[in-house]
């Protein structure tokens, strides 16, 4: 890594992938040099399409690239463990996409992984980097809505999805719940911290993936959280965060908004809106940028999207997976 530049490699050739490649290619001070896939063909394919200079068929290549600064982990959920743990043990830096791995226990043994190895790595929650997601909680945290009460979120695709897609496979993870259901529970964990209790409801398919799931969090203070992410129905996508004295809304898109509304007692409403200069709202640049500052701090971690902030949400979502009979094929 140079001053200058960060060299990134990108493992899978997905739609994530290609998304966070276009970002990073747009930033003058990330250079991506290398991708990887299940197939030469696929990564062939993928290093034409962005002018990437190497491109492997094999996860472990890539792991082993000298020149690679840090490997953006973009498979599904499923192979997190195995793809991030490959690279932390060739002593690439790492950032994971989210939901960071199946289940808490192999988020343990990445963060423990990386610990050992004195590596760099990241849950790739872009959220928690959007500025005006960042305004938001600094708001929060200031006072401006007096103490927290209570917290909306939700997130659903219309589907239909049929049974074999990836969203819809147990044996990559899917279902609402880790794909969609992660920014809900994200969102109150970056307001609130890890809640004392869970209750969940949800409805399954056929194969055991959840279609549809809704959460009630509740926390010593008193606060409450009701969550919702589905598969079978397209939401809003909108979020509210009710304090003692007053309310901020955000009323499409949360998790990368381009506005926000704040309400407060005896005032008038404050609208907060994303600044141009910032980019288009669905930009990953944030993310990437806070990746590479924190490689150029020296740091192991980034403070925006702590590690054990990410620990924290992957137990919740195991609680809620007990809650509503969700177990995954790998996990026995």
């Amino acid at each position: 890594m140079t001053e200058q530049r960060v060299r990134w490699g990108v493992l899978a050739t997905g739609g994530i992938a290609a998304a966070f490649t276009a970002a990073l290619v747009d930033l003058p001070d990330a250079e991506v040099v290398a991708v990887a896939s299940r197939t030469e063909s696929s990564a062939k394919a993928f290093a034409e399409r962005f002018g990437i200079e190497r491109a492997y068929g094999d996860w472990d290549a890539l792991a082993h690239d000298a020149d690679v600064d840090i490997v953006y982990v973009a498979t599904p959920h499923s192979a997190h463990r195995t793809a991030a743990g490959l690279c932390l043990e060739a002593g690439r830096n790492v950032l994971v996409e989210k939901a960071f791995t199946l289940n808490s226990r192999e988020a343990t043994e990445l963060v423990a992984l990386a610990g050992e190895r004195g590596s760099f790595l990241m849950e790739a929650m872009w959220m928690y980097c959007n500025p005006l997601v960042r305004r938001l909680k600094s708001l929060v945290d200031d006072g401006a809505i007096g103490e927290v009460r209570t917290v909306q979120a939700d997130f659903g695709l219309a589907g239909p999805f049929p049974p074999a897609h990836r969203l819809r496979d147990p044996a990559q993870g899917g279902g609402a719940l880790l794909d969609l259901g992660v920014y809900p529970v994200s969102f109150a964990h970056l307001l609130l911290g890890e809640p004392a209790d869970i209750k969940a409801s949800a409805v399954l398919s056929p194969e055991g993936a959840d279609l549809q799931t809704a959460a009630l969090f509740s926390w010593d203070s008193g606060a409450l959280a009701a969550l919702h992410c589905s598969i079978v129905g397209g939401t809003g996508t909108s979020a509210s965060v009710t304090g003692s004295l007053g309310r901020i809304d955000i009323p499409d898109g949360f998790f990368h908004p381009e506005r926000f509304v704040l309400h407060r007692d005896g005032r008038d409403p404050e609208e907060f809106v994303l600044d141009p200069a910032d980019g288009p709202r669905n930009t990953l640049r944030h993310e990437a940028s806070e990746v590479m500052r924190a490689l150029r701090a020296g740091e192991t971690e980034s403070p925006l999207v702590p590690l054990e902030g990410t620990l924290a949400v992957m137990r919740t979502l195991d609680a809620v997976r007990e809650r509503i009979g969700v177990r995954y094929p790998q996990e026995g």
